[in-house]
């Protein structure tokens, strides 16, 4: 439970993180199943992969572990034209780390749906640009991949780094889509931000 407050995951990750035998964690998440405290999802990249979210709604009181300290935040989609656009933009509003985004396979521009979103909610994504990970992601930033294609393509290298499946709003691509999104991102930031440590602050 507390390895999936930060972040999803999946099954294997989980049991090399826990160190417990792959027959015992499926035990183990088969109860918080069947108790409605975790959802399985497919991956919308690797179709063979699922993972493991905690329903974070069905905790009465969910204290998120403590972090590492991260000089910045970098959110990180396939298209660094949604998702990830939106999850800087609301960070910004909730904590003094500097965030940034970026794409493993950046598109030309945002998406409009993202910007019409943004501005509904009183963001001001005048600012956006897409960017390469490459580009962008330096040493010791927390890099936060919010969406399984991007995750999946991550350099091994890129540490430390939370994993969020949020679904890409772009496949739908209604205003409800994009709705939901900005919802699920705002829960998990809200989440995240207080207890994230700055490193220059330590």
């Amino acid at each position: 439970m507390d390895t999936l407050i930060a972040g999803d995951a999946a099954p294997g990750e989980l049991s090399a993180v826990l160190e417990l035998p792959t027959n015992l964690l499926a035990h183990h998440l088969k109860v918080l199943e069947d108790a409605g405290l975790v959802v399985r999802s497919r991956s919308e990249g690797d179709r063979r992969r699922t993972y493991v979210r905690l329903v974070t709604e069905a905790l009465e009181s969910a204290v998120t572990p403590s972090l590492a300290a991260a000089p910045r935040v970098v959110f990180v989609c396939t298209r660094n034209s949604a998702r990830s656009q939106l999850a800087a933009s609301i960070w910004a509003r909730r904590s003094h780390i500097p965030a940034l985004s970026a794409g493993t396979e950046p598109a030309e521009r945002p998406h409009p749906r993202a910007v019409r979103i943004a501005r509904k909610h009183g963001l001001d994504p005048d600012s956006w640009r897409t960017a390469r990970v490459g580009d962008v992601v330096e040493a010791d930033d927390l890099v936060i991949a919010v969406c399984d294609i991007a995750y999946e393509r991550l350099p091994a290298d890129v540490r430390p780094r939370l994993h969020w499946s949020v679904a890409d709003p772009a496949a739908v691509d209604t205003d409800a889509a994009f709705e939901a999104a900005f919802a699920e991102l705002t829960g998990r930031i809200d989440r995240l931000a207080p207890v994230l440590t700055d490193q220059d602050r330590q």
